[in-house]
This record gives structure tokens, sequence and C-alpha cells, in this order.
């Protein structure tokens, strides 16, 4: 009875605790150590294919059929056409928890030389974890979001139709061992790993449950005591703590990706105060001939002569002081007064970080 009151007690705090619109939740930012899903793979093959399957030249494909036909106990020749038939590898992600019977959804991706896997059906196909046990079956019919036509002279693609899914067309057959624990402490992890995070997440469940609980064990790692009134309600006790708020922390960071012109800034970015002066230099040459004819009975020749002009203009080149950001929208304020494009701002941010003006980190893809 005891243990009943504590626990209506325990949510009715939750549903009052008040949700901070800068904060995020634990379970969005960590997880329980083991609590994880596992891959599954599988080699399978799609038939129904209208001719747009492997080609005869796909061996494997051809193979694999005559031995899955003699499996169902029909005997199959040598010459056989395969192009209504694609090989195929299915992959899947066992969630955690989950348990036989319950369905998954599947990715069917060609292997072989197929145009298209639109209208296919999976055959049953095995799924493996790493340890060679199979967890679950795939079959049924492919859904693929994209089509092609085409002829000699043309063809119309859109998207990739040489991939498809199946929602839910996995079966588990086997379950993967794991029980929760209520005699052994909770371990969560954090998706990126960060010092001041992990003490923030502990000190909010210490001030929560008025109690020293939780304890850091390194920048990812945080250790969780379970109460003696919540060892009956593990799943309950789990429940609300990965429902309080907690305000992550993050290193500042630049990612920039020369390749598409993007830029990204973390809000954490700072800039000292520096004077940046940025011009463009634009050169034009261009070439035309010029027909020089002698004149009317003379000896001459008419010759081509080149005519070469070089234009060059350059931009004027403001030197712009760019005081101390308080905040992001600062920083980019002061970079937009430069008139630079995304690509120059790129320039403009390696010079800044080689000049030691830059407090944040700068990534380049």
């Amino acid at each position: 009875m005891l243990q009943r009151v504590l626990t209506i007690i325990f949510a009715l705090l939750l549903m009052a605790l008040p949700f901070s619109a800068q904060a995020t939740r634990i379970k969005d930012i960590a997880q329980l150590q083991g609590v994880r899903s596992n891959q599954l793979v599988g080699y399978g093959l799609v038939v129904g294919l209208n001719g747009t399957g492997d080609s005869a030249s796909t061996q494997f494909t051809t193979r694999s059929l005559v031995s899955m036909m003699e499996r169902l106990g029909v005997n199959v020749d040598g010459n056989v056409k395969v192009d209504n038939v694609a090989a195929v590898i299915v992959t899947a992600e066992l969630p955690p928890f989950a348990k036989a019977g319950s369905n998954i959804d599947v990715l069917v991706s060609s292997i072989g030389d197929a145009d298209s896997l639109a209208g296919g059906t999976l055959l049953m196909t095995p799924l493996k974890a790493p340890d060679g046990s199979t967890y679950a079956v795939a079959q049924g019919s492919l859904i693929v979001g994209s089509l092609a036509f085409g002829g000699k002279a043309a063809t119309v693609q859109k998207n990739h139709p040489t991939s498809a899914r199946i929602p839910g067309g996995a079966m588990v057959e086997r379950e993967v061992a794991f029980a929760l624990d209520p005699g052994q402490d909770l371990i969560y992890q954090l998706t990126s790993p960060d010092f001041t995070t992990i003490s923030r997440m502990s000190a909010a469940i210490n001030n929560h449950f008025r109690a020293p609980l939780a304890q850091p064990q390194d920048s990812s790692s945080l250790r969780i005591q379970v109460p003696e009134q919540f060892r009956g309600q593990l799943v309950n006790f789990i429940a609300g703590l990965e429902n309080l708020p907690v305000q992550p922390d993050a290193v500042a960071r630049i990612v920039v990706n020369e390749k598409t012109g993007t830029i990204v800034m973390g809000e954490g970015v700072r800039i000292a105060t520096v004077a940046v002066s940025h011009s463009n230099l634009n050169l034009v040459i261009s070439e035309r001939d010029q027909v020089s004819q002698p004149a009317p009975l003379s000896k001459g020749q008419t010759v081509v002569v080149p005519d070469t002009e070089i234009e060059m203009t350059e931009e004027a080149g403001n030197l712009v002081v760019m005081e101390m950001g308080v905040n992001i929208g600062d920083v980019a304020k002061a970079l937009n007064a430069i008139g630079a494009t995304p690509r120059d701002l790129i320039a403009i941010f390696q010079a800044i970080k080689a000049a030691g003006a830059l407090h944040a980190e700068l990534v380049i893809l």
C-alpha cells in the first residue's frame, strides 16, 4: 500500500514539474546502458519483376534460384531465365525488448544488375545477427518510392528504383535476452559526452529526489542508485527519470562544407575584436581575330591577327571592425556587413581562426 501511494505522489510531482523551454528531457540526450538495437542482415530473392531483374550474366542469382527451386522439390536444369528475379540484401534493425511475433521494418537493396525492384515480392529471407543466429524472417511485397522508364534514346528516373522498403515486413523469431535488475544501479550514457551536461544531469536528478542518487563516472556515464521504495516499480522510476528536464551544453563549433558552401554555427560561437577586409578580383580575358587584308594589286597576303583584351576589376574592400560578439546574431550581423558570400565566409572564418580571434572549433568537411 505504501509503495502505491509513493508511486502516485511521484507521478503527480512529475505532472506538476515545470518544463523549461530551453531544456530537454534526459531520454533525448542519454540512454540506458544495455538498452540498444541490433543490426540484422540477410540474402534473399525478389520475384515478380516485369523484366527489370538481373540479367543472365549475374550468375549468383541464377544459382540461388535453382537452389531454391530444388529445395521446393522442383528439378530445374541449368538453363534458367532470371530477368524477373533479382538478388537482394535485406537489412533490418532489431529494437530493444522486441518480442517474438512482433514485426519490424526491413530495407531491400539490389546487389545485381537489376534495373528496378518495382512490383516485386521478397521471398522468405532469414535475417541474422553477427553471432550467426537467425532473429527474424522477412517476406512481403516491396514498396519502391521511385520510378524509372525509358527507351533506347532517353530514360526518366526519379529516386533510386533498386532499393525498397517493407513496413513490418519481418517477424521476430528470437528475442535478445535483457532484463532490468532492480538490485543493480542504472547507468546512463550521454549521446554527446560533455562534463557540464553530465554534471547538470546529476544535479537535476539529485535535486528532484532530494537524495544523492546520481554520481557521474566520467564525461559520458552517470550511475544512478534506485531508491528502496521504487525497487518494485523500476519501470515507473525510469519513465519518470527520463522526463526530467536538463539544459545540455556543447563545445562552440562552426561546421563548414566547402563543396556546398554550407555554414552552421553553434550558439556559443564568439569572435574577439578583429578587423576584416574582403574584396573580390574579377579578371576577364577576351580574344577575337582580326583579318589583315593587303591593298589591291599588291603582293601582300591576307593574314589573321589575334586581338587580346584584358579587363581587371577589383571591388572596393572595406575594412570592417567586428566587436566581440555576445551571441550568434551579432556575429552573423557583423559578417553580413562585409557583403561576402557563404563561400567567402569560409575563407574569412579560416583567416579569423588563424589570427586567434575565433573562440570556437572550426570543422571543415
